[in-house]
């Protein structure tokens, strides 16, 4: 059963634009190396500084294998780049969680 990786931004609030930008070219970078992008999230409503980025990968070892090949991916190190370089993201935190319920509130075994 697959594991899903919840990355919350503490993000510049000025800087919001630049996020989405990052966020954006997630899109190609993530799926090609190896995990199952569910997608980014952006402040809206309520508060200004917090994002989020969720995607599923299949266990802790296929993650770290992930991670090698994004730093290794040309989109994915061209985005750690703009991300140092603009520094709008002041705080990143990641969480593993495995689904216990399915959307329809069944238990998933």
């Amino acid at each position: 059963m697959p594991i899903t990786c919840f990355i919350q931004y503490e993000i510049d609030p000025f800087q919001k634009d630049a996020f989405e930008e990052y966020a954006r070219n997630w899109n190609e970078a993530i799926p090609r190396c190896g995990a199952d992008l569910i997608g980014y999230y952006a402040p809206h409503e309520g508060s200004s500084t917090l994002a989020y980025g969720v995607y599923n990968i299949e266990n802790l070892a296929a993650y770290e294998e992930y991670r090698s090949r994004l730093m290794a991916d040309p989109v994915g190190r061209a985005n750690y780049e703009f991300a140092r370089e603009k520094r709008f993201i002041r705080r990143e935190d990641r969480t593993f969680l495995r689904l216990v319920t399915g959307t329809n509130g069944g238990l998933v075994k």
